[in-house]
């Protein structure tokens, strides 16, 4: 939590701060029997980022329900086995909605799911679903495919570089959908991929993105917890795209636009369900049109009818009539993975693990 939440929900409950095994915990007590709510950030909540875009979501159930919500929220949980014991005795305290909020949470989470079958497990990034374990997940890919073509805009070079924690599908399909937004608007855009096998590690982020900046890419995404891309990308004259918040006072300016998340409807609507009884286990995807994935402000250095195209492009996405992933599409090695006149199906969009043609680097 940041620090006027953490203030806000001592001066109403007299929470307590405890460190437990890699984290820390805060709890909220209230007077009267309460709805309790638990959830696990991966990482400590910053000003911006992914953790933060969760910590939101906590922060609207709060606001939603007030005096009749206990919440405990417990950050920096990466490890499995930390997750696996935390959630454990999150649903042992008597918490009746849990929210895991990584994708290295999923195991754990399916471990003790079945073991409190009265308590409803919520995970973000999840791929399996149980009895009383639902998942929650934002279509990234519509808003990199938008930056890709920002990007495409502006750069000089026609090559992105792109930065991720780790390379699985929630990774690898946006990161194809930058470069294929790049090419809706330049066909011989390229895109460089350099993966940190971390979700927060700003050393080894700043070093990615003055790697690719050294390679000649003008325009840098990163999708970590962390605003270092959007700063080097910066400070080293590149133009960048932010990812989960608007990172756009990092940037020297240079921020082309971010992809936002919002969480606050996948939150505040499953604690309404649990609260009124009817919480079932559901798969939610939502993008553009759900509000889940919003754009930035674009940058003024983005020629005006191009901004113009882009706002079209995101009304576009949402209703439907552009998608993504819209065939021909071919892998790195030529092989045609979508037709044309096809797209890519959502299980094979939630399972990408491969790159398009024009992607620069390796799946490791």
């Amino acid at each position: 939590m940041n620090d006027v939440t953490r203030r806000d929900f001592l001066k109403y409950s007299g929470a307590i701060g405890a460190a437990l095994g890699t984290g820390s915990l805060s709890t909220v007590a209230q007077a009267q029997e309460v709805l309790k709510i638990g959830a696990v950030y991966v990482s400590p909540v910053a000003e911006i980022g992914w953790t933060k875009q969760h910590s939101l979501g906590v922060e609207a159930i709060k606001a939603a329900f007030g005096d009749k919500v206990e919440l405990t929220v417990i950050d920096n949980i990466f490890m499995p086995q930390d997750a696996e014991r935390i959630f454990r005795e999150l649903a042992s305290a008597g918490n009746k909605l849990i929210f895991g909020t990584s994708f290295s949470h999923g195991t754990p989470m399916q471990k003790v799911a079945p073991r409190f079958p009265k308590v409803a497990f919520e995970h973000c990034s999840g791929i399996v679903h149980l009895a009383n374990l639902g998942t929650f997940e934002a279509k990234y890919y519509e808003g990199t495919f938008v930056a890709g073509a920002a990007g495409a805009y502006v750069s000089k070079a026609g090559k992105i570089g792109f930065i991720g924690g780790f390379p699985i599908p929630d990774i690898v399909g946006p990161a194809n959908a930058l470069l294929l937004g790049a090419q809706s608007v330049n066909p011989n855009a390229t895109c460089n991929a350099i993966f940190l096998n971390s979700w927060f590690d700003p050393g080894k982020e700043k070093e990615a993105a003055k790697t690719l900046i050294s390679q000649g890419c003008d325009v840098i995404c990163s999708m970590t917890d962390t605003a270092t891309g959007v700063q080097v990308a910066g400070e080293g004259g590149a133009w960048s795209i932010g990812y989960a918040s608007d990172m756009a006072k990092f940037g020297s300016g240079k921020q082309l636009t971010s992809f936002v998340l919002d969480w606050t409807s996948d939150y505040v609507g499953a604690a309404k369900a649990v609260a009124a009884g009817t919480w079932k286990p559901e798969v939610r995807w939502d993008g553009l049109a759900g509000g889940v994935v919003k754009m930035a402000p674009y940058n003024e250095g983005i020629p005006a009818d191009a901004r113009a195209k882009l706002k079209q492009l995101e009304a576009d996405i949402g209703s439907g009539k552009v998608h993504p992933y819209a065939g021909e599409l071919k892998d790195q090695g030529g092989t045609v993975k979508v037709a044309a006149g096809s797209v890519l199906a959502d299980n094979d969009i939630r399972g990408m693990n491969w790159f398009v043609k024009g992607m620069i680097g390796k799946l490791s």
